[in-house]
């Protein structure tokens, strides 16, 4: 299936087209959730916009893992973009805090199912030599979608209303499914099974693939702050004075975009070990500046250099990942590494919000416990190149 030198085939660019439809799709409505919420009475229960939703995410990885190494690359994919063609038509009518939880746990299954069959897929069609270049170019894309999703939700809800932006959120998601049925199907037909109920029959080995035990740590760690951006920043970005709830949004992922494909070929020739420490080293700086919340100057210097940091990260242990893993168990070793990025974030996105508790003058120490974890990934990362890549 693969080429040896084309990255950029028809199949990858439609790929990428619909990976940008789709993270624009949930990501527009990150900025506006929090309001919303309030609106209704829970301002308590903010962070589990983002908590709640990681729950399903992680919990259908095991079984999206299976199904992409057994049914399908593209059926798997379809089916996480049709969750959020669906429930951008409920939002509107979830006018109770139970309901909007519940819709967010439902939504949550839609990037439990997406990206692990579209990294898979990836795998499927690049050269070996080229896979970190190939994950950055798709990061780049993606970013795209996140940084062009809450900037446009926030206009979108400011101009028209909020329900606008819940439709306009379903046609971005029913366009990336439309494009997914001209691409062809990149698992060996010898190895396609026809859908069966008997596929959500997980084991262990599905739900944790043991030869990604170091990516699974490091995932886990990096995006523990990832999780308090995005459930925070909204908040913090009227704290420091700015009126565009999806500024840093913007910042972090233009910032990323600049330095996604470049870390992707970096990793490529020096290893992924060694980009990755960079990477984590920028994430403790990002984090130490952005818990300065008594300027503007220190918010955007730190949305900055956060951008910078998972752009290299991103990428870099994406491309680990596939490295690790066998053909046969790709869709079983990606959504291990997703389960552990879907644990950071909703960890991130509750645990912080303890120290914050609503009270601007205490919203900096959230951003602190973020740069301790950001500092773990780093020692262990420092820790493991010691040990298992001496040369």
């Amino acid at each position: 299936m693969q080429s040896d030198q084309k990255i950029l085939t028809g199949q990858f660019v439609l790929l990428c087209l619909s990976s940008f439809l789709f993270f624009s799709s949930f990501n527009m409505l990150i900025p506006e959730l929090p309001d919303y919420l309030t609106a209704m009475g829970g301002e308590d229960y903010k962070g589990l916009i983002i908590g709640i939703f990681t729950v399903t995410a992680g919990f259908s990885r095991p079984f999206s893992g299976k199904l992409t190494d057994k049914w399908g690359r593209i059926p798997v994919m379809m089916v996480g973009a049709f969750v959020c063609v669906v429930c951008g038509f409920f939002y509107p009518v979830a006018n109770t805090v139970f309901f909007f939880l519940l819709l967010r746990l439902v939504h949550g299954f839609s990037t439990g199912f997406k990206p692990t069959g579209t990294a898979a897929f990836i795998a499927d069609i690049v050269p070996v030599t080229k896979r970190g270049e190939a994950m950055g170019i798709y990061g780049f894309v993606t970013s795209m979608g996140m940084a062009f999703g809450p900037f446009i939700g926030s206009l979108i809800a400011e101009l028209t209303s909020i329900n606008t932006l819940f439709y306009l959120s379903s046609l971005f998601a029913f366009l990336s499914v439309a494009i997914l049925f001209s691409m062809k199907e990149t698992l060996p037909e010898e190895r396609r099974e026809p859908f069966s109920f008997r596929m959500f029959k997980v084991k262990f080995a599905d739900i944790f693939h043991k030869d990604i035990w170091p990516v699974a740590i490091v995932v886990f760690l990096t995006s523990f702050g990832y999780g308090t951006v995005i459930t925070l920043t909204p908040d913090l970005t009227k704290i420091v004075g700015a009126e565009n709830k999806g500024l840093y949004f913007l910042i972090f992922t233009i910032s990323s975009l600049l330095t996604r494909i470049l870390a992707g070929k970096l990793s490529d020739r020096q290893g992924r070990v060694n980009v990755l420490i960079g990477g984590a080293f920028f994430m403790v700086l990002a984090f130490g500046f952005t818990s300065v919340t008594s300027h503007l100057v220190f918010f955007v210097v730190g949305g900055i250099l956060f951008g910078m940091a998972w752009g290299i990260i991103s990428p870099s242990y994406q491309a680990w990942t596939v490295d690790l893993c066998t053909p046969e168990t790709r869709g079983r070793a990606v959504a291990t590494m997703y389960i552990s990025l879907e644990a950071g974030i909703g960890l991130g996105a509750v645990l912080p919000m303890f120290l914050y508790n609503n009270r601007a003058d205490q919203i900096g120490w959230a951003f602190q416990l973020c740069m301790g974890v950001a500092g773990l990934s780093l020692l262990f990362l420092i820790w493991y190149k010691r040990k298992y890549e001496r040369v």
